[in-house]
């Protein structure tokens, strides 16, 4: 890594996490309970679902490309182990878990396929595609019903078990996240993925094989979607097929671009990207601390969106015009 890269990276992290202490001090100053150690708690939970399903974003993103499906595919893992408790199939945690990620992985392989191998003009229109077929058959495998995982522990244990309160769902996640920040920054394999949103034509010339690395983010996206249905699962105590069309998937693009990843490709770390669903799940965390209307809460986390949006033009403007200085 280039030290102006370094320094790019170090003064979006300053701003992010600015960002996040400025919300936490108004939020703190609007509501006494912001700042209590069983709301921070809260928070920290409500993060590690984000940070999962941000996580396969970041990737998609990084390549260039975007996953639409993930919220939905991890309500849809969720759904199906519902459904095989439902039929009394079996209530076997540990077959429950491998068929929940071995269904989140294989609907993000599937992605990556239609992505790369049938040449679809770009994951937008397949990811979304993808994001209402899931969100179907998240309700028909479940009949339309909530389905209870009570006296499941062993799949309820990742979303609710706590060390001295502190969640372990927030702790699994900062073991993820150190290991995919070694995997981007430390690997040729995060080389390649850079490099394939980044420079598409050098990732060529130098015989990556673009088509793998990208199927490869695709399915490392629908695996930690899978994990972000099983952490669901131990939050609520339940599955519920509607949720598929919560906007989960417009959290994690925040997170990401508002950590600075970019939709241009070639851009974004896990460092970033966490501070980024930290400040979501403050956002939303406020909300319900000051009883905020669902109205409201739509209307500015769209605000949000639009404004991150409008960052990562900002800011690829301003590196552009930089570039051009430099050559001058």
């Amino acid at each position: 890594m280039t030290k102006t890269k370094k320094s790019s990276n170090l003064m979006t992290y300053a701003g992010t996490f600015g960002a996040l202490l400025i919300l936490c001090i108004v939020l703190s100053i609007a509501s006494p309970n912001f700042f209590k150690y069983s709301n921070l708690m809260s928070v920290l939970k409500q993060t590690s679902f984000n940070a999962l399903v941000s996580t396969g974003m970041l990737l998609c993103l990084i390549t260039a490309g975007i996953d639409l499906s993930v919220g939905a595919n991890a309500t849809f893992c969720a759904c199906l182990c519902g459904m095989l408790v439902q039929k009394g199939i079996t209530s076997n945690s540990i077959v429950l878990l491998i068929v929940a990620i071995v269904a989140g992985t294989f609907i993000g392989w599937v992605n990556g396929m239609m992505s790369t191998r049938l040449h679809q003009p770009h994951p937008f229109v397949s990811t979304l595609g993808m994001k209402n077929v899931l969100w179907g058959a998240a309700l028909i495998v479940t009949g339309s019903q909530m389905v209870s995982f009570s006296g499941i522990n062993g799949v309820m244990w990742l979303g609710s078990a706590t060390v001295g309160g502190f969640p372990i769902s927030f702790i699994v996640v900062l073991v993820i996240y150190v290991i995919m920040h070694i995997l981007l920054t430390r690997t040729s394999l995060g080389r390649s993925i850079y490099c394939c949103g980044g420079n598409p034509e050098a990732a060529r010339l130098s015989g990556i094989n673009s088509a793998n690395v990208l199927t490869f983010c695709y399915a490392l996206s629908g695996f930690m979607a899978a994990l972000a249905g099983i952490v669901s699962i131990g939050r609520s105590g339940i599955c519920n097929g509607a949720n598929a069309n919560q906007p989960y998937d417009t959290d994690a693009i925040a997170a990401c671009i508002i950590g600075g990843a970019s939709f241009m490709g070639g851009k974004g770390t896990m460092i970033g990207t966490m501070l980024g669903a930290l400040i979501i799940a403050v956002l939303r965390n406020g909300f319900s601390l000051l009883s905020v209307s669902a109205a409201v809460q739509n209307l500015v986390l769209g605000l949000v969106i639009i404004g991150a949006v409008l960052l990562d033009v900002t800011r690829e403007r301003m590196e552009a015009r930089a570039r051009r200085l430099a050559t001058k």
